[in-house]
């Protein structure tokens, strides 16, 4: 039987998909206030108000909460932003 064939393109796309697979999360802590919370991930992540206003009730009810999906190289800024505000962050894939 041959080997189907296999474009380029789509021999790249899992290392793609892997990339793309990494989580931001943020923990809680009892230090800062959700306002504060709130108004840094709307900064930082780019999120609506709204979404950050839920990702600061999930983080305080569970202790910790997913705020944003993508890439490593993505989500750095991002995650070191918000250690600069004195937040716990950590990227998982």
């Amino acid at each position: 039987m041959e080997k189907p064939l296999i474009s380029p393109q789509a021999e790249q796309e899992p290392a793609v998909l892997e990339d793309a697979g990494c989580s931001l999360l943020l923990h809680n802590d009892d230090i800062h206030t959700f306002d504060y919370v709130i108004k840094a991930l709307v900064d930082i992540c780019r999120i609506s108000t709204a979404q950050a206003e839920q990702c600061a009730i999930l983080v305080h009810c569970h202790g910790k909460c997913t705020v944003k999906h993508g890439s490593y190289d993505t989500l750095l800024p991002m995650h070191t932003a918000l250690l600069d505000k004195q937040l716990t962050s950590e990227i998982v894939k």
